[in-house]
């Protein structure tokens, strides 16, 4: 089998109103499939997609735009198994703001570990909030955890009980 990667790569090429979408199928059934939007801002695509190989690098592409969604994602929303954003989803999400995934990172993060500064949200969680089964922060709801204010299995303060009480949407489902 020839190395792909010393041969000049023939993408199909489609254009649209919205922008380029590269596309490229390996002998073995699989596909490099890449989109790049026309609009962009600071010189940045609004929308970059990618998926499977890139046949010019041998590996993943890294999709990077505002919004960029690829298994590697980096952008201002990234959506990834991988994701760094001001907004990052997926199984590692990195995000500054936001982090929605497996393991979570940001100002507010929600996952299975969810490392928050404010909030956290999680199996394992930390946060100045941090609501989970294992958590860490100033006011804790957990089964365990620990904090200045915790409500958890074996302790109840009461300033953590009227704090989460308070709390819009979760204040109605607590005792």
């Amino acid at each position: 089998m020839p190395n792909i990667l010393l041969e000049e790569i023939e993408y199909k090429i489609d254009r649209t109103g919205f922008g380029t979408w590269r596309r490229y199928g390996y002998i073995d059934g699989t596909s490099y499939h890449e989109f790049t939007s026309r609009a962009r801002i600071l010189g940045v695509p609004l929308l970059h997609y990618t998926y499977g190989r890139n046949p010019e690098i041998g590996r993943r592409k890294w999709a990077k735009g505002i919004i960029a969604v690829g298994r590697l994602a980096c952008g201002v929303i990234a959506i990834g198994q991988l994701s760094i954003g001001l907004v990052a989803i997926g199984h590692l999400s990195i995000g500054i703001l936001f982090g929605l995934g497996q393991l979570a990172t940001g100002v507010w993060a929600v996952g299975q570990a969810a490392i928050g500064i404010v909030f956290g949200l999680g199996q394992f969680a930390t946060g100045y909030v941090a609501i989970g089964q294992f958590a860490f922060g100033k006011y804790v709801l957990a089964q365990f955890g620990g904090g200045e204010f915790a409500w958890t299995m074996t302790r109840t303060d009461f300033q953590a009980v009227q704090f989460f009480k308070r709390l819009p949407i979760i204040g109605d489902f607590l005792p």
